[in-house]
Parts: structure tokens; sequence; C-alpha cells
């Protein structure tokens, strides 16, 4: 009988001490945000574009799909980098159209054989956002 009593007074305890004391770190840590949001920020050692670039349309799409299963800023994983790309194209009309139609229809052969998946659910114009990124790492 007692240790049917007492099992569960152990796992509500061990339940209780592993939630309780959090309120106070959330605190700190919206307070602590807070501050740094406010912070200024000095860009003067940043290279122009950078942190547009970070913040861009198209890095966000290629956070949402697939794109960091084959693709890493700065190493060849299964495809090339983002960075390799960005110097092999130079940023014009014509290759940030190009890119965007091989990033929607997919295929092999300008960088290997393995051929990268299609992204057809694609919209045309968030694949251009997604090269502008990319072309931007120079």
């Amino acid at each position: 009988m007692r240790m049917r009593f007492l099992a569960p007074v152990v796992m509500s305890v061990v339940l209780l001490a592993s939630c309780g004391g959090g309120s106070e770190n959330k605190t700190e840590k919206k307070e602590e945000s807070a501050a740094t949001s406010e912070t200024p920020v000095d860009n003067s050692m940043v290279t122009p574009g950078a942190a547009e670039a970070a913040a861009s349309k198209g890095a966000a799409l290629i956070e949402q799909k697939d794109c960091k299963t084959c693709h890493k800023p700065d190493t060849k994983l299964i495809g090339p980098g983002y960075k390799e790309v960005a110097q092999k194209y130079e940023a014009t009309d014509a290759n940030i159209d190009k890119l965007a139609d091989k990033i929607i229809a997919g295929g092999s052969g300008n960088w290997g054989e393995v051929a990268m998946t299609p992204h057809a659910d694609l919209a045309k114009d968030d694949a251009k956002e997604m090269v502008k990124y990319i072309l931007s790492l120079k």
C-alpha cells in the first residue's frame, strides 16, 4: 500500500521540479532579448549587401524548402555549395532566370551526375529570390 502511494508522489515531485523555476529564466531572457534588440549595430565591418542578403526573402525560402539536404553555404555536400554557385555565375537577369528554371525543373549535368530534385510546386518568382540570395554570397 505504501509503495502505491509513494510512487505517484515521487513522480509528481519530479515533474514539478523539472517544470519549476522556468519563469525566472524566461523573464531574464525576455529582458536580455529586449536589451539586445535596442542596441545599435555597427555594420562598418560587414561587406556591402551582406546584411540585406542574410535577411532576404530568398534566404527565408531556402530555410523553408529542402535545399539544406543537399547544399551548404560554404561546402559541397551532395550538390555544390552556394558560394561555389555564386562564383560560377554572375548575378545577371539571364543567369537568375536560368538558375530559377533549374531549381524548378531539377536535373543533372551542371555539377556532376547526381540529379537535383525538381521543385515543380515552387513559384518562379520565389525561385528567382532564392537564386538572388545565393548569387549575393560571393
